[in-house]
Protein backbone atom coordinates (compact mmCIF):
# COMPACT_ATOMS: atom_id res chain seq x y z
CA UNK A 1 0.00 0.00 0.00
CA UNK A 2 1.31 3.45 -0.90
CA UNK A 3 2.15 6.13 1.65
CA UNK A 4 -0.80 8.15 0.39
CA UNK A 5 -3.33 5.38 0.97
CA UNK A 6 -1.83 4.46 4.35
CA UNK A 7 -2.06 8.06 5.56
CA UNK A 8 -5.63 8.57 4.34
CA UNK A 9 -6.62 5.33 6.04
CA UNK A 10 -5.15 6.57 9.32
CA UNK A 11 -6.62 10.07 9.22
CA UNK A 12 -5.40 13.30 10.76
CA UNK A 13 -6.07 12.44 14.41
CA UNK A 14 -3.80 9.40 14.67
CA UNK A 15 -1.19 11.15 12.51
CA UNK A 16 -1.17 14.13 14.87
CA UNK A 17 -0.89 11.76 17.84
CA UNK A 18 2.04 10.05 16.14
CA UNK A 19 3.72 13.46 15.87
CA UNK A 20 3.49 13.95 19.62
CA UNK A 21 0.02 15.52 19.46
CA UNK A 22 1.22 18.18 17.05
CA UNK A 23 1.58 18.96 13.38
CA UNK A 24 -1.94 20.29 12.87
CA UNK A 25 -2.66 23.53 11.06
CA UNK A 26 -4.85 25.89 13.05
CA UNK A 27 -8.61 25.50 13.29
CA UNK A 28 -9.26 28.14 10.64
CA UNK A 29 -8.07 25.83 7.87
CA UNK A 30 -11.34 24.20 6.85
CA UNK A 31 -12.28 21.65 4.18
CA UNK A 32 -14.70 23.00 1.57
CA UNK A 33 -14.90 20.39 -1.18
CA UNK A 34 -17.05 17.32 -1.63
CA UNK A 35 -14.06 15.06 -1.04
CA UNK A 36 -11.98 15.96 2.02
CA UNK A 37 -9.59 13.00 2.27
CA UNK A 38 -6.14 14.02 1.13
CA UNK A 39 -2.50 13.00 1.41
CA UNK A 40 0.57 13.88 -0.60
CA UNK A 41 3.87 15.74 -0.70
CA UNK A 42 3.81 19.53 -0.72
CA UNK A 43 4.48 21.77 -3.69
CA UNK A 44 4.69 25.25 -2.23
CA UNK A 45 4.05 28.77 -3.49
CA UNK A 46 4.25 32.09 -1.70
CA UNK A 47 2.16 34.84 -3.25
CA UNK A 48 1.90 38.56 -2.73
CA UNK A 49 -1.07 39.39 -0.50
CA UNK A 50 -4.32 39.35 -2.51
CA UNK A 51 -2.51 38.53 -5.77
CA UNK A 52 -3.10 35.42 -7.89
CA UNK A 53 -0.32 35.78 -10.47
CA UNK A 54 1.87 33.01 -9.01
CA UNK A 55 -1.07 30.70 -8.29
CA UNK A 56 -1.55 29.86 -11.97
CA UNK A 57 2.22 29.41 -12.38
CA UNK A 58 2.34 27.03 -9.42
CA UNK A 59 -0.70 25.15 -10.71
CA UNK A 60 1.02 24.66 -14.07
CA UNK A 61 4.16 23.24 -12.46
CA UNK A 62 2.77 21.25 -9.53
CA UNK A 63 3.25 17.53 -10.26
CA UNK A 64 0.38 15.06 -10.15
CA UNK A 65 -0.06 13.43 -6.77
CA UNK A 66 1.22 16.51 -4.91
CA UNK A 67 -0.63 18.91 -2.63
CA UNK A 68 -0.42 22.53 -3.78
CA UNK A 69 0.23 24.66 -0.69
CA UNK A 70 -0.46 28.38 -1.14
CA UNK A 71 0.85 30.88 1.39
CA UNK A 72 -1.71 33.67 0.99
CA UNK A 73 -0.74 35.34 4.27
CA UNK A 74 -4.10 34.44 5.79
CA UNK A 75 -5.97 37.14 3.85
CA UNK A 76 -9.69 36.24 4.18
CA UNK A 77 -11.25 38.93 1.98
CA UNK A 78 -9.66 38.19 -1.41
CA UNK A 79 -10.04 34.83 -3.16
CA UNK A 80 -6.89 33.19 -4.49
CA UNK A 81 -8.65 30.08 -5.79
CA UNK A 82 -11.92 29.23 -7.52
CA UNK A 83 -13.87 26.87 -9.70
CA UNK A 84 -11.67 27.02 -12.79
CA UNK A 85 -8.43 26.39 -10.89
CA UNK A 86 -10.15 23.54 -9.06
CA UNK A 87 -11.17 21.97 -12.38
CA UNK A 88 -7.63 22.31 -13.72
CA UNK A 89 -6.04 20.86 -10.59
CA UNK A 90 -8.41 17.89 -10.59
CA UNK A 91 -7.72 17.14 -14.26
CA UNK A 92 -3.97 17.37 -13.60
CA UNK A 93 -4.28 14.77 -10.85
CA UNK A 94 -3.25 16.91 -7.89
CA UNK A 95 -3.78 15.31 -4.49
CA UNK A 96 -5.29 18.49 -3.05
CA UNK A 97 -4.95 22.20 -2.43
CA UNK A 98 -4.32 23.98 0.88
CA UNK A 99 -4.67 27.77 0.90
CA UNK A 100 -3.84 30.10 3.77
CA UNK A 101 -6.36 32.54 2.38
CA UNK A 102 -9.77 32.57 0.73
CA UNK A 103 -11.56 30.81 -2.12
CA UNK A 104 -14.66 31.53 -4.20
CA UNK A 105 -17.01 29.56 -6.51
CA UNK A 106 -17.93 27.38 -3.55
CA UNK A 107 -20.70 25.54 -5.41
CA UNK A 108 -18.17 24.34 -7.99
CA UNK A 109 -15.67 23.34 -5.33
CA UNK A 110 -18.29 21.44 -3.34
CA UNK A 111 -19.12 19.49 -6.48
CA UNK A 112 -15.47 18.58 -7.08
CA UNK A 113 -13.57 15.53 -5.91
CA UNK A 114 -10.42 17.61 -5.40
CA UNK A 115 -9.80 18.22 -1.69
CA UNK A 116 -9.65 21.99 -1.06
CA UNK A 117 -8.78 23.50 2.33
CA UNK A 118 -8.84 27.24 2.99
CA UNK A 119 -9.66 29.88 5.60
CA UNK A 120 -12.67 31.60 4.07
CA UNK A 121 -15.04 32.07 1.14
CA UNK A 122 -15.45 35.48 -0.48
CA UNK A 123 -16.54 36.74 -3.91
CA UNK A 124 -13.70 39.24 -4.38
CA UNK A 125 -10.93 37.99 -6.69
CA UNK A 126 -7.27 38.86 -6.35
CA UNK A 127 -5.22 40.90 -8.78
CA UNK A 128 -2.41 39.55 -10.99
CA UNK A 129 0.54 41.93 -10.74
CA UNK A 130 3.23 40.65 -8.40
CA UNK A 131 5.76 37.85 -8.58
CA UNK A 132 6.03 35.33 -5.78
CA UNK A 133 8.18 32.32 -4.96
CA UNK A 134 7.88 28.65 -5.84
CA UNK A 135 9.17 25.68 -3.87
CA UNK A 136 10.32 27.60 -0.79
CA UNK A 137 9.39 27.09 2.87
CA UNK A 138 6.03 28.77 3.45
CA UNK A 139 3.76 29.62 6.36
CA UNK A 140 0.36 27.95 6.10
CA UNK A 141 -2.20 27.54 8.84
CA UNK A 142 0.30 28.41 11.53
CA UNK A 143 2.75 25.75 10.36
CA UNK A 144 5.93 25.96 8.32
CA UNK A 145 5.65 23.73 5.25
CA UNK A 146 8.79 22.79 3.32
CA UNK A 147 8.68 21.48 -0.24
CA UNK A 148 8.35 17.71 0.00
CA UNK A 149 6.77 17.66 3.47
CA UNK A 150 3.67 15.49 3.51
CA UNK A 151 0.19 16.81 4.21
CA UNK A 152 -2.78 14.79 5.42
CA UNK A 153 -6.30 16.22 5.33
CA UNK A 154 -9.82 15.20 6.29
CA UNK A 155 -12.87 16.58 8.11
CA UNK A 156 -10.69 17.53 11.09
CA UNK A 157 -8.31 19.75 9.09
CA UNK A 158 -4.73 19.40 7.86
CA UNK A 159 -1.62 17.89 9.48
CA UNK A 160 1.94 18.44 8.25
CA UNK A 161 4.54 15.66 8.42
CA UNK A 162 8.21 16.63 7.96
CA UNK A 163 9.49 14.59 5.05
CA UNK A 164 12.26 13.03 7.14
CA UNK A 165 9.70 11.64 9.60
CA UNK A 166 7.27 10.18 7.07
CA UNK A 167 7.74 6.43 7.49
CA UNK A 168 8.17 6.64 11.25
CA UNK A 169 4.99 8.72 11.54
CA UNK A 170 2.97 6.35 9.35
CA UNK A 171 4.04 3.33 11.40
CA UNK A 172 3.18 5.05 14.69
CA UNK A 173 -0.17 6.23 13.34
CA UNK A 174 -1.05 2.72 12.18
CA UNK A 175 -0.26 1.35 15.64
CA UNK A 176 -2.50 4.03 17.16
CA UNK A 177 -5.34 3.09 14.80
CA UNK A 178 -5.03 -0.56 15.77
CA UNK A 179 -5.06 0.35 19.48
CA UNK A 180 -8.12 2.57 19.02
CA UNK A 181 -9.99 -0.27 17.33
CA UNK A 182 -9.34 -2.47 20.37
CA UNK A 183 -10.53 0.30 22.69
CA UNK A 184 -13.68 0.78 20.61
CA UNK A 185 -14.39 -2.96 20.86
CA UNK A 186 -14.03 -2.82 24.64
CA UNK A 187 -16.37 0.19 24.86
CA UNK A 188 -18.99 -1.65 22.83
CA UNK A 189 -18.74 -4.53 25.32
CA UNK A 190 -19.59 -2.15 28.17
CA UNK A 191 -16.20 -1.08 29.53
CA UNK A 192 -16.03 2.54 30.69
CA UNK A 193 -13.61 4.88 28.95
CA UNK A 194 -12.29 5.94 32.37
CA UNK A 195 -11.44 2.32 33.14
CA UNK A 196 -9.61 1.86 29.85
CA UNK A 197 -7.62 5.03 30.45
CA UNK A 198 -6.92 4.11 34.08
CA UNK A 199 -8.26 7.45 35.23
CA UNK A 200 -8.71 6.43 38.90
CA UNK A 201 -5.14 5.16 39.05
CA UNK A 202 -3.88 8.42 37.55
CA UNK A 203 -5.92 10.56 39.97
CA UNK A 204 -4.67 8.54 42.94
CA UNK A 205 -1.09 9.06 41.86
CA UNK A 206 -1.70 12.77 41.35
CA UNK A 207 -3.16 13.05 44.84
CA UNK A 208 0.09 11.81 46.39
CA UNK A 209 2.27 14.28 44.54
CA UNK A 210 3.69 17.10 46.68
CA UNK A 211 2.67 20.54 45.49
CA UNK A 212 5.42 23.12 45.84
CA UNK A 213 4.14 26.63 45.10
CA UNK A 214 6.25 28.93 42.96
CA UNK A 215 7.65 31.83 45.00
CA UNK A 216 7.65 35.33 43.62
CA UNK A 217 10.94 37.17 43.45
CA UNK A 218 9.79 39.70 46.07
CA UNK A 219 8.65 37.07 48.61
Amino acid sequence: MSEQKRLMKCGTGPVSDALGKGGAMDHGMRPWSGNVKMAGPAYTVQVHTADILMVSKALAECPAGHVLVIDGHGEPNTALWGGLTTLSAQLKGLAGVVIDGAIRDLADIRGSQLPVFARAVVANAGGAEYAGKLQVPVACGGMVVHPGDWLVGDDDGVVVIPVGQLEETIEKAERIVRAEKKIAKAIRSGVEVATLLRVDELLERKATEIFIPQLRVND
